[in-house]
């Protein structure tokens, strides 16, 4: 049987590389809400968001990940999940196991990564993000500060059931 993991935080956390990896350690879907937003104009310039945005995207690609989860396959999420709404709306359309994981690192660090990366977005949206993503604390706390990507994938893996 399936499962899905979560793995959230602001952004500059290392979320997205992180994801990516246990992905394809696992050899699992990988789905980033980032990508989702935008390709279906659900992303906000002003971070104006709710949780209708969010749970919209859920929508979209839900029958994707429920095919994914009915053939055994592991998938894993890649957002910010400001919205305990959405995270809920996800376990009650998704009957399987969710494991979430709340990747977190200093405000000054997630603004000085994001100033690294070649699409940046800036210390204005870091700071609203960081704040966004501060109010719903949900999962497995990991403090990414001073860890490496490789750190907190082991971290993360050797939490999962053996398989």
């Amino acid at each position: 049987m399936g499962f899905y993991i979560i793995i959230r935080g602001p952004l500059g956390c290392g979320k997205s590389t992180v994801a990516k990896k246990i992905s394809r350690i696992l050899k699992s879907e990988y789905i980033s809400f980032d990508k989702i937003l935008e390709e279906n104009g659900l992303d906000k310039k002003d971070n104006d968001f709710t949780a209708e945005d969010f749970i919209k995207a859920d929508e979209i690609i839900l029958p994707q990940v429920k095919k994914s989860l009915s053939e055994g396959k592991c998938v894993v999420f890649d957002g910010c999940f400001f919205f305990k709404e959405q995270i809920n709306h996800l376990k009650r359309n998704l009957k399987h196991i969710a494991y979430i994981f709340n990747l977190k690192a200093s405000l000054q660090t997630c603004i000085s990564r994001d100033k690294k990366r070649k699409k940046t977005y800036g210390e204005k949206a870091a700071r609203e993000v960081y704040a966004l993503v501060s109010r719903c604390d949900c999962g497995i706390g990991i403090d990414t500060e001073g860890k490496t990507a490789d750190y907190v994938v082991k971290k993360i893996i050797s939490s999962l059931p053996s398989r």
